[in-house]
């Protein structure tokens, strides 16, 4: 590959009490990996190398102070704080969440500045993260106030792709949440990145129901046929290829999904739930809808393997390669869009090449 391609990849550390750190460094252990992009780690050089001791992984790290000196070639580590750090494996902590933001904030800068092209974030905790500065339930809220856009949670494996009309509501809360509005918002968004972010020219996109079985027809509920039925059909009416509603409890077990392009599913256990049955572990949750891109693995902080070496990198590694993919695919839609006759529009890296 063409050095001047490289993609710079900006990986958010997250929870440190968490497995991110071990499946950060897993994942960029063998060297061959850094042939595909440029690494840059927002931590601390001393906490990563105290995670590289702990975890007997065989790599080497290259501490920065500034984006401009990242290095092609190396595991760049960028100096998000200077003091020292004091881990407690799968302790939840108000400190160690405040770590989490500080590289959540400078990886998002850089990203906004263009000094890293994607962002993989690292889980955090829901709960030790929130404070003044982080008041969201998760990473796709506070992306979405952060960047252009309108996001949307879509989680990919492969051909599977599952979104979400609502994501992080409670239950109870679900059905105020769907309105006209929210339902074309989320359906035009899906299709669009469908468009942009994978290349399929005419997708194909499956709504599951609101109700158990679609609502019998008013007996469990009346939103399938007086709000989502109406809808689907002025959408398929304008040639967006959206069908259902389908009654979510055996779309997935008939292997109705592989008909389409994309499923998306009224609220969160109803399309996570068969989601990560189907690829626990090597999934990808991607957020989709906005103007840079951003994933980051189908897991939390598994406080409960966290220190134990055994927390599998596969889900972080897709995170990392599927961002690759998925900024590719945007440049190539954006050359064919603007001008079908230039082959490149891939900026050269403002960064230091390895000498």
């Amino acid at each position: 590959m063409n050095k001047q391609n490289k993609i710079v990849v900006g990986i958010s550390i997250g929870d440190l009490n968490g497995i991110g750190s071990e499946i950060v460094l897993k994942t960029l252990q063998d060297p061959r990996i850094l042939d595909f992009f440029t690494p840059v780690i927002f931590a601390s050089l001393e906490i990563m190398n105290f995670f590289k001791k702990y975890y007997h992984i065989d790599c080497n790290l290259f501490g920065i102070d500034k984006l401009e000196s990242i290095q092609e070639k190396k595991i760049n580590v960028f100096n998000t704080w200077k003091e020292s750090v004091t881990i407690n494996f799968g302790k939840e902590s108000p400190k160690i969440g405040s770590y989490a933001i500080k590289a959540l904030n400078a990886s998002l800068a850089a990203l906004k500045d263009n000094k890293i092209d994607v962002l993989v974030t690292a889980p955090i905790n829901k709960s030790n993260i929130q404070s003044k500065d982080f008041n969201f339930p998760g990473h796709t809220d506070f992306l979405n106030k952060e960047l252009e856009g309108e996001s949307l949670m879509l989680m990919i494996k492969d051909s599977l792709r599952v979104g979400l009309l609502t994501d992080h509501v409670a239950v109870k809360d679900v059905s105020k949440k769907i309105t006209k509005e929210v339902i074309e918002k989320k359906i035009r968004t899906i299709k669009d990145s469908l468009i942009k972010d994978f290349g399929i020219r005419k997708p194909k996109i499956a709504v599951l129901g609101i109700n158990p079985h679609n609502g019998d027809h008013g007996v469990i509920g009346s939103e399938d046929d007086t709000l989502l039925r109406p809808v689907l059909q002025n959408l398929f009416n304008e040639g967006i290829l959206v069908y259902g509603p389908y009654a979510a409890d055996s779309f997935f077990g008939s292997g109705n999904y592989e008909s389409f392009d994309a499923v998306i599913a009224s609220y969160h256990d109803q399309g996570l739930v068969p989601f990560k049955t189907l690829s626990f572990g090597k999934g990808v949750n991607y957020t989709a809808g906005l103007n840079k891109v951003r994933t980051s693995p189908d897991h939390g902080t598994a406080f409960d393997i966290a220190g134990k070496n055994i927390a599998d990198h596969a889900s972080f590694k897709a995170a990392v390669f599927n961002a690759i993919d998925i900024f590719k695919k945007r440049e190539e839609h954006q050359i064919l869009s603007n001008d079908p006759l230039k082959t490149s529009t891939y900026k050269k890296p403002f960064y230091k090449k390895k000498q």
